[in-house]
């Protein structure tokens, strides 16, 4: 069967550079990798013919040959492509390692869980403990997960030699596999374990209690190691612990800083006042001084009254952002003190609002 260019095979041109040879065979190893395609034949054809053309082109010798003798010049050279998958991944492993985490054998463990916990605004502010459950997969009591009979132990597999895996020959390449009868685990049960029928776990109820440390935001996720499925003679996977933060009726978010707003009249904004706010912490309250001449949508800041930061120590800041309220219905008396002090020229205006103020307190 004759076979493709190689230059057509990782899609690049005569020219390619070597950056741009390893990019794309890493697109391509990324797409056709076996352990992304189970069972499928043709990309483990494309993997393997990716995986030579990358090798023969990523040699200025072995490319110089290819580019004046072709597939012929190769094979009359010596070279005839790789004798199998675990030539390709001794071979490439640091490529793979990036994107399939070294190679293509894993540490097999149960499944991974998910659990999504609702807590109030201010739990997530100053952190909380939560106690759950979690029904899950879990090693059996009575055969500690061994799988076996108590007085039994697991054989070691007669098919992969405990290994967990059997390699079988296609064509001249070899391709490994988990073993059909031990299932991966590299032991066989002879006796099975009458309260798990052999699984070595059942299902439980487990109940944990959950720390969440002060300052985390919504959306954050929590990892417990070890605490989530059991596999069949693997140790368990991890819950992972996702955080959902109720909204605030009175304060609002914005990284670590914490922001409200708060209603003042004319006269508080223009004459300045002493008034309460309502701080983070559970009924704490803080009297502040609004200055003279503040402005509609004007600001203040109390430092440190925000979040707790997560990392770092300290805390952010509360921002108050002030409405000033305009009156909208003033008595005969009211509106004449108003005109007259729009009327008012050459007189200090903070002196003479104070004054009609006073006015109109009488």
């Amino acid at each position: 069967m004759s076979q493709r260019d190689y230059y057509e095979v990782l899609d690049v041109s005569k020219n390619a550079n070597e950056a741009e040879l390893k990019k794309a065979y890493r697109q391509k190893a990324l797409k056709f990798h076996p352990d992304k395609n189970p069972g499928d034949k043709q990309a483990e054809e494309n993997f393997k013919e990716a995986s030579e053309a990358y090798e023969v082109l990523k040699d200025p010798e072995k490319r110089q040959i290819y580019d004046q003798f072709g597939h012929d010049g190769l094979k009359g050279r010596g070279f005839n492509g790789f004798s199998g998958f675990d030539d390709i991944f001794s071979q490439f492993g640091d490529i793979f390692g990036d994107f399939f985490g070294g190679g293509s054998q894993r540490e097999r463990t149960g499944a991974d869980l998910r659990l999504d916990i609702r807590i109030s605004f201010k739990e997530a502010a100053f952190g909380t403990k939560k106690e759950v459950e979690v029904e899950k997969h879990g090693s059996c009591g009575t055969c500690r997960g061994s799988r076996s009979k108590p007085g039994y132990s697991p054989q070691t597999c007669r098919t992969c030699r405990g290994t967990g895996q059997v390699v079988r020959a296609q064509g001249f390449f070899s391709v490994q596999s988990h073993c059909p009868d031990c299932r991966g685990a590299g032991q066989t049960i002879t006796h099975p374990c009458d309260e798990c029928r052999g699984e070595g776990r059942v299902r439980i109820n487990e109940s944990l209690s959950i720390n969440i440390p002060a300052g985390v935001d919504d959306g954050a996720r929590l990892r417990l190691k070890d605490k989530g499925e059991s596999g069949q003679g693997l140790p368990p996977g991890d819950l992972y612990v996702i955080i959902h933060v109720t909204q605030h009726e009175f304060f609002h978010r914005e990284e670590d800083d914490i922001h409200c707003k708060m209603t003042i009249t004319f006269p508080q904004a223009a004459l300045g006042a002493d008034i309460e706010v309502s701080l983070l912490e559970e009924n704490k309250t803080k009297v502040i001084s609004i200055p003279p001449g503040t402005q509609n949508n004007g600001t203040y800041r109390i430092p440190g009254g925000g979040i707790p930061r997560l990392r770092g120590g300290g805390r952010g800041n509360q921002i108050i952002h002030f409405s000033i309220e305009t009156p909208k219905s003033l008595n005969k008396r009211q509106k004449e003190l108003y005109k007259e002090l729009a009327e008012i020229d050459g007189h200090s205006f903070t002196d003479t609002l104070k004054g009609l103020f006073q006015k109109l307190k009488m």
